[in-house]
């Protein structure tokens, strides 16, 4: 619903109309007024694509609150850039031909509970609903017999609907209604079967509902899958009590979810309720009502000062990319590192997120001051669910070549490109699955290898407690603790550095307890042994590998046991 409510709005009120950013967003971006000539006009572009798929084709092309965040988005810019601003313009397929008997008003949108609390204070005849996610409906009856199904549209023009209304069940064709207009406005949803917003989201619900109406022609089978929330009677009785009372009456049942209100936390345990009860409709959010509001001949097709939505905590939220970070790990995987604009969603700060693959961020082709969107997978994981839209400026990045990245390359620091696999590989024989070295990380690691004393994965071996205290940020103090722990990994097991090493996986097989040994096995031998094909493959490559062998006489050289 939020994107068709924007449909009225005059420039002025979509900031008001539309949520808060989830990011950390209130400076304006760095770009020359040139690129604001560019950036702005893609984005309104962009937007104008998504409202004409929504509109014209009844296709969803991204999830309400993005969208929401989007317009938001561009609202600022616009503020930031008034030179380059562009409106997104209304479509007129939108609006359609006929008239609303009374606007549809649309709703502002509350921050968080400090504004709830504002807008409650002081007043009294309030209710709540739950914000069925669906698509907005004129109902129009003229004694008792529906003549009208109007949709939203602009708020004040929409599209007939009528014949796909007539086969749809929840909306009754003859009313009790005596003689005269009668008119509702409600929501049309896909009928869900115990769904609870919190664990299953929107579920692609309100999409169904938008493209099945914006066919030709509406089966009545497809139609028995759609329900109706009547959500107001513009021109009915004066009080929320009478219309909840002839709403009832008329046969609806959406009376039930509308619920009087004292205070801010009479609201808020509404919300979480119906956020995690199981109900028959997606909800995107509350509704706040008073329960008395002007003659309907008054409203207007913009937010009004009676009513209110408070949203749920967003699902997905607008991230911008500042840079792109390639991490190459020890065996030579390319992991794409996204660095954000840090942005709050739900209860966690978050700066950065993993493309995932080489081969996905090639596909997405994500580059500084792109759009994406995130979500939080397991409540407390970011996780990349796409791009919203690309910055029309595209940034040129150094990409690693994955054909030079293996589990046997960069052994040495100095290899060109090789300073991120390099780096993994000293991370790793540190850390717990390799030699242990208490109080030796990533930070240590990579100290030693910007002072130039590491090129090989063993010349800290040599390093001095002298020559560690004169490296940059160490002092006396911590050289010692460090070179302590350096040569404790001399008395470490064979078996260890076997594994600080990276020796592949074994199986079944059993390792010997020194290098000469193993050496000597053939593929074939550790199949016998206990190893799968590939894993003997691996193990007898790695074995006999140069840099390999280099690394062992190094350390046979420092004493090491076993090599």
């Amino acid at each position: 619903m939020p994107r068709r409510l924007l449909r009225a709005l005059p420039a002025a009120l979509v900031a008001l109309a539309l949520p808060p950013l989830p990011v950390a967003h209130a400076a304006c971006p760095d770009w020359s007024a040139e690129r604001a000539a560019r950036e702005l006009p893609a984005l309104a572009s962009q937007i104008e694509r998504w409202d004409a798929a929504y509109h014209r084709d009844g296709r969803a092309l991204v999830d309400d609150a993005l969208y929401d965040q989007a317009r938001a988005r561009l609202e600022q810019w616009s503020q930031c850039f008034p030179a380059a601003a562009r409106t997104p313009q209304a479509l007129a397929a939108a609006a359609g031909p006929l008239a609303h008997p009374v606007a549809h008003t649309g709703l502002a949108k509350l921050a968080d509970p400090a504004a709830l609390e504002a807008w409650v204070a002081g007043q009294d005849d309030l209710w709540v609903q739950p914000k069925v996610d669906g698509v907005a409906v004129s109902l129009v009856y003229q004694d008792g017999a529906l003549v009208q199904a109007i949709s939203r549209g602009d708020g004040r023009h929409g599209q007939d609907w009528t014949a796909s209304a007539r086969q749809i069940a929840a909306i009754p064709a003859q009313l009790d209604s005596g003689p005269g207009r009668l008119l509702l406005h409600g929501e049309l949803y896909w009928r869900l079967d115990r769904h609870v917003q919190a664990a299953s989201g929107g579920a692609g619900a309100r999409g169904k509902v938008a493209g099945l109406l914006a066919r030709q022609a509406l089966s009545r089978a497809e139609g028995a899958g759609i329900g109706l929330f009547v959500w107001d009677w513009p021109d009915g009785p004066p009080t929320m009590q009478e219309r909840l009372a002839g709403l009832r009456r008329l046969g609806f049942d959406s009376p039930a979810y509308t619920q009087p209100v004292q205070q801010a936390a009479d609201v808020a345990r509404w919300r979480e309720q119906w956020y995690r009860q199981a109900l028959p409709f997606a909800s995107d959010g509350i509704v706040i009502r008073h329960g008395t509001r002007p003659p309907a001949a008054r409203w207007q097709a913009q937010p009004p000062h009676w009513a209110v939505a408070w949203k749920y905590p967003a699902a997905q939220a607008l991230a911008e990319v500042r840079t792109v970070e390639f991490r190459i790990g020890r065996r030579g995987r390319i992991t794409p590192l996204l660095h954000l604009v840090p942005l709050q969603l739900d209860d966690r700060r978050i700066a950065r997120v993993s493309a995932g693959s080489l081969t996905r961020w090639r596909q997405l082709d994500i580059r500084p001051g792109d759009q994406i969107a995130l979500r939080l997978a397991g409540q407390s994981i970011p996780r990349l669910d796409g791009v919203v839209w690309q910055a029309a400026e595209r940034v040129a990045l150094d990409v690693p070549d994955p054909a030079r990245h293996h589990p046997l390359s960069c052994w040495r620091a100095s290899e060109p490109g090789c300073a991120g696999q390099f780096h993994a590989r000293l991370v790793w024989l540190g850390g717990r699955q390799g030699l242990a070295l208490a109080g030796i990380g990533a930070g240590t690691w990579q100290a030693l290898q910007d002072s130039g004393r590491l090129d090989g994965l063993a010349d800290w071996l040599e390093l001095s407690e002298a020559q560690l205290a004169a490296l940059p940020g160490f002092g006396a103090a911590r050289a010692g603790t460090v070179w302590r722990s350096l040569q404790g990994a001399r008395q470490r097991p064979f078996v260890s550095w076997l594994g600080a090493l990276g020796l592949p996986p074994s199986g079944s097989a059993r390792l010997a307890a020194d290098w000469t040994t193993l050496a000597a096995r053939s593929a074939a031998d550790w199949q016998k042994a206990g190893a799968s094909h590939r894993q003997a493959v691996s193990l007898a490559t790695f074995l006999a590998h140069p840099e390999v062998n280099a690394l062992r006489t190094r350390l046979q050289a420092a004493g090491v046991a076993g090599f």
